[in-house]
């Protein structure tokens, strides 16, 4: 077991954007992809992936100081600090169920597709420790391996069945057929988002109400007539407004000016940081495009390989992370947004006491899917995210003492001086957190999984819904 460990701590040493590329690499000459078309598009993702962490880790590296600075200017004071996603992966990878959960879950995916439970073929090996950190966590407070691995499988079995259930959103909104996303910090929102959506749709003159820089970009820069037969330059002075306000660079320096504003930055400082921001949010799309691109050749190969071997399973969804999806531009818009509304909220929330910091970034990630159910509209997304950066924060706060005990217990990650840790998005995750709750007997968790496991039955049948059209 100690040799196993040794190995999987060896893997997952290397970054995701070197990890994962490798993968699909052997994947894709596995599925007969040539040699050089596999080649090619490993590099593609893995320049891709890397450019997604590099312009990540650029936005985290200026807004934190604003943050911190914000934090020092209102007299205000957290003692529970958002490091982000790294302690909590440390802590699943070096759980002794952890060498177990890759082959478990690996043979749970095969299963369920011989089996037809499932057309998710899900290769994202990475956000495996997704489903094993709840493993872990059941395990460290329960003390059964059984009852880890379990909870472990369970989480995995949801996510398979949200990635296949949100697959005709990613066609309809980026024209991919056959992929979505993997990680259980973005699906394990999207019952939430079909119910609110339902909600939405049915509010008077509320449901009229769009904002989607992406079709406005489109609108505004395809040339000759519109659809009422009046010439697009007759409406150029009008359109042009809205397609500005719908860049993300333009939205981007608009934040950054006001995050400055508010930490009290001098004028030199103030530009930069506008210009730092604006500049992420043009990388972002381009970097994620690459990803799309690079996948696809390999994506298509993967499924009739598949579906060679199961005649009987047709329309397979390929489980991806989620850097392909940020070259639509309302979902970096609805996640740049939602980091300062994120911010306000904590500030005034109630029992909260995390300030977002290290995982503040992944809202652009975790509301991903959520955007492309709203087909992209900004608004709605933007209010939908309220009452999941709530149970955030609360949720964040709440286990906070858990995740230090255990990262403390951990040598991958050193939380020596750090006081209490905790991580804003991942570890204040819904399902997460329900499922802990219902493995530790408390009795409001099994209404809350009836709850959940109904809205499951919602998604499933728009899921039908919209493959039917």
């Amino acid at each position: 077991m100690d040799t196993i460990q040794q190995l999987l701590d060896a893997f997952f040493s290397f970054k995701a954007y070197v990890m994962l590329p490798a993968i699909i690499f052997i994947i894709a000459l596995a599925v007969r992809l040539p040699f050089k078309k596999s080649l090619l598009s490993t590099v593609e993702l893995a320049v891709g992936f890397a450019g997604v962490f590099i312009a990540f880790d650029f936005f985290v590296a200026n807004i934190k100081p604003a943050v911190e600075q914000l934090m020092v200017i209102r007299g205000l004071e957290y003692n529970v600090l958002d490091v982000g996603w790294p302690p909590l992966a440390a802590i699943t990878w070096s759980s002794p169920l952890a060498a177990l959960s890759i082959p478990l879950i690996l043979f749970l995916n095969i299963f369920m597709l011989a089996v037809g439970w499932t057309r998710t073929v899900y290769i994202d090996l990475w956000n495996y420790w997704h489903f094993a950190l709840l493993g872990a966590l059941v395990m460290a407070t329960s003390g059964s391996m059984v009852l880890g691995l379990s909870a472990t499988l369970l989480l995995a079995v949801y996510c398979f069945k949200l990635t296949e259930w949100t697959a005709p959103d990613v066609e309809r909104e980026l024209g991919l057929k056959g992929v979505s996303a993997s990680p259980v910090s973005v699906n394990g929102i999207v019952p939430y988002t079909a119910c609110i959506n339902w909600v939405f749709d049915r509010i008077p003159g509320f449901n009229r109400l769009s904002y989607n820089p992406e079709k406005a970009a489109i609108s505004h820069d395809v040339p000759g007539a519109d659809e009422d037969g009046q010439d697009s330059s007759e409406k150029d002075h009008s359109m042009s407004w809205l397609a500005f306000f719908s860049e993300p660079m333009v939205i981007g320096v608009l934040i950054g000016l006001v995050l400055a504003f508010a930490a009290g930055y001098d004028t030199k400082q103030t530009l930069e940081l506008a210009v730092h921001i604006a500049a992420v949010m043009f990388l972002l799309p381009k970097s994620a495009g690459l990803i799309g691109e690079a996948m696809m050749p390999i994506t298509h190969a993967l499924r009739a390989q598949v579906e060679r071997r199961f005649p009987s399973r047709k329309n397979l969804v390929v489980a991806l992370d989620t850097g392909f999806l940020m070259s639509h531009k309302s979902v970096i818009v609805t996640g740049l947004i939602l980091m300062v509304v994120a911010v306000l909220i904590a500030l005034v929330l109630p029992g909260n006491r995390v300030l977002p910091l290290g995982d503040l970034p992944n809202l652009i990630s975790v509301m991903s899917i959520s955007v492309l159910m709203f087909r992209g509209n900004v608004i709605r997304a933007v209010l939908a995210g309220i009452p999941v950066i709530i149970t955030f924060l609360l949720i964040s706060t709440h286990l906070a003492p858990l995740y230090t005990e255990l990262a403390n217990q951990t040598s991958g990650f050193d939380a020596e001086g750090l006081g209490l840790i905790t991580a804003f998005t991942d570890g204040g995750h819904q399902v997460r957190y329900l499922l802990l709750q219902l493995y530790q007997g408390n009795l409001w968790a099994v209404g809350g999984v009836v709850v959940l496991v109904m809205m499951m039955v919602f998604t499933w049948r728009r899921c039908k819904a919209l493959q039917r059209r």
